[in-house]
């Protein structure tokens, strides 16, 4: 960590540069000889990627910026604001500190935050950025956070941990005992030092494995922001074993939708031919694999059990994107062609054996415009294309 780049002319080039093409500036000339350029390179890039990401530390002075890998894989402040108000208490552990950006929204919630990171160089950087933030309810530990639990006789309101998969790991399924910690093979250890878990994972993991993997269940939430799953949240409990709560959350910038249902509670699907409007789920619901609970909820009906367009005759509040339908046309080639070929289109595919990349090669497709067509199956298993208007 080199605490002199905070000087305020080196902080004003750093500033100036946020914009600069990367590779030609680090070609250049060191207009600051005394100092590390490469470090200086890095100070920018990791800048220029935690502007939207992270805009309390951008827009706040004095903070030094780690590899940008480490801004890469920390949470956003969006998704760490929502995990905050998800727990409170006295104390919390994060075995997994990373860049500490949830453990400065827990620090909110809670008396007391232990961020453990072994890398020395990162704990250092952060527990500065802490005192910049006057963040003072946070300690910093430079130390395997096993250890930490081991030698502690301390017990902990929550436990947070956010694994990552191991460089050696291999297959393309993503399991939790692949992952630093391995937490399955750690959780009676977690259990001794505290009642409560809360675990973060990458949105890749099946659900159905993580409750494989993981026992003492209580919810987990889906987190998208503007319709991208970003992470998965597991609330554990010690001795818990009843039913488990799903939460399907979409944050965006006017408002949150969130669909509460029990994992394994399936409601019956109603199947209908497309009607007026058309409904796509937004994305933490179709990771939830809880979409027909919509049927029952909304009164709407569904295309067809495998492609996750729902539809009605009028015009509903609905967690997704909305469509007026203009047009249905049958998937044959003489009727397509005149109606799609040279277009501009926003192309979606459900339950459709071509891809969107094919289609548009096919019919010689521009993307974008207003016209949305969506290419599926209709409950008598019939290829159709929906030409829609977005509202």
């Amino acid at each position: 960590m080199h605490l002199s780049l905070l000087a305020s002319d080196i902080q004003e080039f750093i500033n100036s540069s946020l914009q600069a093409n990367i590779s030609k500036l680090a070609l250049s000339k060191n207009p600051f000889p005394k100092e590390d350029w490469k470090e200086i390179i890095n100070q920018i890039v990791s800048k220029n990627k935690s502007q939207h990401k992270l805009p309390t530390w951008f827009a706040t002075e004095g903070i030094y910026y780690p590899a940008s890998i480490s801004i890469e894989q920390t949470s956003s402040e969006t998704t760490a604001k929502y995990k905050s108000e998800l727990i409170s208490g006295t104390s919390l552990i994060d075995l997994t500190g990373g860049f500490g950006v949830d453990d400065y929204y827990f620090s909110k919630k809670f008396e007391q935050v232990i961020h453990c990171e072994k890398n020395t160089v990162l704990s250092e950087i952060v527990q500065h950025n802490y005192g910049v933030m006057n963040a003072k309810n946070i300690i910093c530990l430079a130390q395997n956070s096993t250890d930490v639990l081991e030698q502690s006789d301390k017990k902990f309101d929550w436990i947070y941990i956010d694994p990552s998969r191991r460089s050696d790991a291999k297959g393309k399924v993503f399991l939790l005992k692949d992952c630093l910690p391995n937490v399955p093979e750690n959780l009676s250890l977690y259990f001794s030092k505290s009642n409560s878990i809360l675990i973060k994972t990458a949105p890749i993991l099946d659900i159905t494995a993580g409750c494989i993997e993981l026992e003492n269940i209580k919810a987990i939430h889906i987190v998208a922001v503007d319709n991208e799953v970003k992470e998965l949240l597991w609330i554990l409990e010690k001795d818990y074993s009843g039913e488990i709560e799903i939460h399907a959350v979409n944050i965006q910038k006017e408002k949150t939708d969130t669909n509460t249902f029990i994992l394994g509670e399936h409601s019956p699907a109603n199947f209908g031919l497309p009607k007026q409007f058309l409904y796509e789920p937004n994305a933490s619901l179709l990771k939830s694999g809880g979409v027909d609970y919509l049927c029952e909820f909304l009164k709407i009906s569904k295309l067809h059990p495998h492609s996750h367009l729902f539809t009605h005759d009028a015009l509903v509040a609905f967690p997704g994107r909305r469509f007026s339908v203009n047009e249905v046309l049958p998937f044959k080639k003489e009727n397509l062609k005149k109606q799609l070929e040279g277009k501009k289109m926003n192309v979606t595919t459900r339950n459709f054996p071509l891809s969107v990349e094919e289609i548009r090669k096919k019919y010689k497709i521009a993307d974008g415009g207003t016209v949305y067509a969506f290419f599926t199956t209709n409950i008598n298993d019939e290829k159709i294309v929906l030409l829609c208007t977005k509202i």
